[in-house]
């Protein structure tokens, strides 16, 4: 468990944005990672994915790491921002925004509000 933990803890720091999700972001494997990678990639966000159906030890290890059950888990700066629901709801209210902007995060704003607005 402790190479685990170090493979997420230097993953985690040494990129801006982190996705640990089930698939990739190019073929998700489930409909909540399908979603949350669905939301980076329109908006633009460079981010590194993890596939946790390729290593068990990931797919356990995150969840520990995060003390938080489920995948997909989004990280920014290095700190855990929430799963599926939580980046949905911080997606539609501006506040994904808002956190990516206070980390320096590149994204392409009108993609953001255009989510909003089909989501109004």
């Amino acid at each position: 468990m402790t190479d685990a933990k170090t493979r997420i803890d230097e993953t985690v720091k040494e990129n801006d944005v982190v996705l640990y999700m089930k698939g990739t972001k190019e073929m998700p494997q489930c409909g909540f990672s399908s979603r949350v990678a669905g939301v980076l990639n329109f908006m633009g966000v460079a981010y590194a994915d993890v596939n946790v159906l390729a290593d068990e030890d990931i797919r356990q290890g995150i969840k520990d790491y995060s003390d938080w059950p489920t995948i997909p888990q989004l990280y920014v700066k290095g700190e855990f921002v929430g799963g599926c629901d939580i980046i949905t709801e911080m997606t539609l209210s501006g506040e994904l925004d808002t956190l990516l902007e206070q980390n320096g995060v590149s994204f392409d704003k009108a993609a953001a509000e255009k989510i909003r607005e089909a989501n109004a």
